[in-house]
């Protein structure tokens, strides 16, 4: 997420298949990747990640888009199926593995006539935008809080409807 990387300080750069940077977040050391694949096969860069950064799939977040969820909603799993989401569906295969921390972030469903796909593969409106900075500084929020005190407590303080 480039808000996390600018939260942070951290610089990203091209470097394969992402756009990534380390840094630390109070003392802990992370790793920001945006792949810059098509979504469909963005388990491609993850995959070169985890590889190159000699981790594991539990160690990895993924901060993706949902469509089940409202827009202004967040949820933290530490795992679970792709729920339909081929960017997640890629992951999985390439890490062999569903077990690594999702972090969703709500966009909601599109009107009846719109083609889901259309949807979540149109560029947002600068309206749009200014609708979603709020629950994208949640969700740099949630992620540090992921990094600094586990997945469970993440859950637990960001797994709810952001007020109004």
């Amino acid at each position: 997420m480039a808000q996390a990387a600018a939260e942070w300080a951290i610089p990203l750069h091209f470097n394969g298949l992402t756009q990534q940077g380390t840094g630390r977040v109070h003392e802990n050391p992370v790793s920001l990747a945006l792949p810059v694949t098509f979504m469909n096969v963005s388990g491609e860069a993850v995959e070169e990640l985890v590889t190159a950064h000699d981790v594991q799939a539990r160690d990895v977040i993924v901060v993706h888009d949902d469509l089940d969820l409202p827009i202004g909603c967040l949820r933290i799993r530490p795992g679970g199926g792709t729920g339909g989401h081929k960017g997640l569906r890629s992951i999985v295969t390439a890490l062999g593995t569903e077990a690594f921390t999702r972090l969703k972030i709500g966009i909601g469903r599109p009107a009846l006539e719109v083609d889901p796909a259309d949807f979540v593969l149109a560029p947002f409106t600068p309206a749009e935008l200014d609708d979603l900075q709020p629950v994208l500084t949640r969700a740099v929020e949630g992620l540090a809080c992921i990094v600094l005190h586990g997945v469970q407590e993440a859950m637990n303080r960001f797994n709810r409807r952001m007020p109004a």
